[in-house]
């Protein structure tokens, strides 16, 4: 029986990665993910503009606030690492300023005059609304260089003004010994780099559920089985399309790995933008990178990639046996919708992950079979479950796994040669009953 299951498994994968349908959407993918990942240079060859500084002209009816207003600007759009913006004096009049803004609509106006009541009176001025970033960056600069400006008005001993101005040295002291300062980035990870590593999972294990589903089906509406089955054993037709699905889809995974990687290299080549989520993106990632934090993702790389493996087998035998009882296409896409729902619990829960911080509720779903692989990443990431954890479910989706092999495959044997119609549960059923009682 290995002999034929191995030459069923060999067939059915060359089949797979020979068809020019796999040669074309890798092509495709290899296409979307390099613009994906270039897609500030993209954007840019478009007519988008991530590289020029957005001009600020700052007219300034005030004795001194253009200059502390100008140092507020540029020290507090660094240390958001948003954009850049180029300040500049300007010396005309308001009017004049509105019709150089008509010209160009990036322009933002700032004018200043003097308040008696609140020190500064400012005015800003856009052709349209403003990024809330944008907004955020500018009122802070402004409220800053009003204060700056009013502890000079209020003649304060220049010593005690440096005093009163200087930034407050933050310690930090962590009553918990485990934990590790990089660590506190770890949420904003999650909300911008990791659903990028968790969406694969999610992708791959549709594809994989589905192409299961569409060769057992295909296989089925052909009359082909019969002339399968007369030749190899159900068991070993089973095996050799789960081994076959499987090997297929993670080496489908490594691909996508192989794909992200050369687009990240062609972004190197092109030179990093003034993208802010690219920005963004960088600056949470360099703080990281290089910590011991980043060496225990590292340390937990093969547990995790084992419980994904284990994971994918488990969606596999499922879809295989739901799809050995289905005649067609349709009748397997309205019974894999179950499915669907649990893979989207998993998504979403491991999207959501951060705002379950120390629930238990949280924790046992993520020992919870075909849920695990994809909310398991995220909640060891943000130290809502150890290692142990990640074994437990492990162990978990191993005795599923069996349960499916051995109450699955005669049910299996008895529907891959059933073409009969009616309730799909009934049928479920009754195919099991007689695989029982024979």
């Amino acid at each position: 029986m290995a002999s034929k299951c191995l030459f069923l498994t060999k067939t059915s994968l060359l089949k797979k990665l020979k068809s020019k349908w796999f040669i074309v959407v890798n092509v495709l993918l290899l296409l979307a993910i390099c613009v994906v990942v270039n897609i500030d240079h993209v954007i840019s060859l478009f007519g988008g503009d991530f590289t020029s500084a957005t001009p600020i002209y700052i007219l300034d009816n005030t004795t001194y606030t253009y200059e502390p207003l100008k140092a507020s600007i540029e020290s507090t759009s660094n240390l958001a690492n948003y954009g850049s913006y180029e300040v500049k004096k300007y010396e005309k009049s308001k009017q004049e300023l509105k019709k150089e803004m008509a010209d160009n609509q990036k322009i933002i106006g700032i004018v200043l005059k003097e308040d008696e009541t609140n020190t500064l009176d400012v005015t800003v001025i856009t052709n349209n609304y403003l990024e809330t970033y944008d907004y955020q960056i500018l009122s802070t600069a402004i409220n800053q260089a009003k204060m700056t400006v009013a502890k000079a008005l209020s003649n304060i001993d220049m010593e005690e003004l440096e005093k009163i101005s200087s930034p407050v040295e933050i310690k930090r002291e962590y009553l918990n010994k485990d934990k590790k300062s990089d660590e506190e980035s770890m949420s904003m990870i999650m909300t911008t780099i990791f659903p990028f590593v968790i969406l694969p999972i999610f992708m791959l294990t549709v594809f994989l559920i589905q192409m299961i589903g569409a060769e057992i089906n295909d296989e089925k509406s052909t009359r082909g089985m019969e002339i399968i089955i007369s030749n190899v054993s159900p068991k070993a037709h089973f095996y050799s399309k789960i081994l076959a699905s499987n090997i297929f889809v993670i080496f489908q995974g490594v691909l996508l790995f192989i794909y992200g990687g050369i687009g990240f290299f062609i972004k190197n080549l092109l030179g990093s933008s003034n993208s802010n989520l690219t920005n963004t993106i960088l600056t949470i990632t360099s703080n990281v990178i290089g910590t011991d934090f980043m060496s225990k993702i590292i340390s937990w790389l093969p547990i995790l990639l084992i419980l994904v493996v284990v994971t994918f087998l488990g969606y596999s035998l499922l879809a295989g046996i739901l799809a050995s009882i289905t005649t067609s296409s349709e009748e397997f896409q309205q019974i894999q919708t179950p499915i669907m729902f649990l893979l989207l619990i998993g998504y979403y829960l491991a999207i959501m992950a951060g705002t379950f911080h120390g629930s238990i509720f949280i924790r046992v779903m993520s020992y919870l079979p075909f849920i695990s692989a994809i909310l398991a990443p995220s909640l060891l990431v943000l130290g809502q479950i150890t290692v142990f954890d990640v074994i437990v479910g492990i162990i978990i989706q191993l005795i599923v796994n069996y349960i499916f092999i051995k109450y699955g495959l005669p049910v299996y044997k008895e529907g891959i040669l059933n073409y009969s119609s009616g309730n799909l549960f009934k049928r479920f059923i009754s195919v099991f009953k007689r695989e029982k009682t024979s």
